[in-house]
């Protein structure tokens, strides 16, 4: 088990100071076009400083890979001065911070995208209550939305970031591709296991060469996923398996799992053992750090978590007690907040559509 106050050291030769992060948790807190507003960096400025690694909500790297309105954008130069403050605002205390980034694919309507047609791999619609019949993108268009990732890591170097997150997980446009549900291209991205990957390697060596070629010191690249998903056609814990020992080849700096329960096990009947993070972490098998996430409550759970993962992840507890790592840190168990009074809910700086994810994913922890 991985020590909550041991340094580590990333390849590229980033350090942070102990094994605590804050995951990318969806604020809805920027204007309309994505610009950094002044609640959006008190609400991160209120929740660093104790952890060693801070990773925003996700940054549309183009107009039309927007998810929702209040979305951090990443997509125009314009956007780097906003992004610098609020990576400032993060780096607190030897924090550091990382920009996801990513395009929704066909997550999003076409309200949201100013009337145009969402685009994914193939024209099928998400498996959700409203989802819009999206169009399937070009080569021409995939193409672009590499070099868009490109240009995304390039501003995030400039705002003064240490890292970016490519989203790959949680059915956005880099899960898509891989998906068999939403991918059912017969083209060089789509059909056998290898072209739905295709599209993924093609973003993360863009995103690397991009890295490598600035010399960036101590910039790192990290890589979420989904180990499964419940559509059907889906990909399942063993193509998830396979999805990771091909990232942990390439010249990432982390894997991040995405789970509401950390312990969480999946319904594949050869995979009954273990939980799914574990399985992932035997795979990765010490190439690069594995980033876990999921329902983390008190130090029981992170160091449960920890078993299986070389950082945790603090999510829906930093909201409730934005404290809650220094609290551990300092031996404080006892004066954690564990619940949520509605009527602190503006003071905690958690706005409408976080609150409204709260309610869906822990319920037992808001107080009405």
């Amino acid at each position: 088990m991985s020590n909550i106050t041991e340094p580590l050291t990333f390849n590229r030769g980033l350090e942070i100071k102990n094994r605590l992060a804050i995951p990318p948790m969806t604020t809805r807190m920027s204007y309309y076009d994505g610009t950094v507003t002044g609640d959006e960096i008190a609400y991160y400025g209120m929740r660093t400083g104790a952890v060693g690694l801070f990773i925003t909500g996700v940054a549309n790297i183009q107009k039309n890979g927007m998810g929702w309105t209040g979305e951090l954008g990443v997509y125009d130069d314009k956007f780097i001065p906003g992004l610098s403050r609020l990576a400032s605002a993060i780096k607190r205390d030897g924090t550091k911070a990382v920009l996801q980034i990513f395009h929704a694919g066909r997550m999003t309507d076409s309200k949201t995208i100013e009337g145009e047609q969402p685009v994914a791999p193939s024209a099928v619609a998400a498996e959700k209550e409203g989802a819009e019949i999206p169009r399937e993108l070009t080569n021409e268009e995939i193409e672009e939305i590499i070099e868009n990732f490109k240009q995304a890591t390039i501003r995030a170097i400039k705002a003064g970031f240490d890292g970016v997150e490519l989203h790959g997980a949680n059915h956005y446009l880099l899960h898509q591709f891989f998906s068999p549900h939403s991918n059912r291209r017969n083209d060089k991205w789509g059909g056998s296991l290898e072209k739905r990957y295709h599209f993924i390697e093609r973003v993360v060596d863009a995103v690397i060469e991009t890295v490598d070629t600035m010399k960036v010191p101590d910039f790192i690249i990290g890589y979420r996923f989904s180990p499964r998903e419940e559509t059907d056609p889906g990909y399942n814990l063993k193509e998830s398996l396979w999805l990771v020992d091909k990232l942990a080849q390439k010249k990432l700096d982390y894997l991040h799992i995405s789970l509401t329960r950390y312990d969480r096990k999946t319904n594949v009947p050869e995979y009954q053992e273990k939980s799914m993070l574990a399985y992932v972490h035997d795979t990765i098998n010490g190439r690069m750090p594995l980033i876990s996430v999921g329902d983390i409550r008190d130090r029981a759970d992170l160091e449960a978590a920890l078993e299986h993962s070389e950082i945790a992840a603090i999510g829906c507890s930093s909201l409730i007690d934005p404290n809650w790592s220094a609290k551990i840190l300092a031996h404080r168990d006892s004066e954690i907040r564990s619940t949520l009074n509605l009527q602190d809910k503006d003071i905690l700086m958690i706005a409408n559509g976080t609150y409204a994810f709260m309610e869906m994913k822990v319920p037992d922890r808001l107080v009405k």
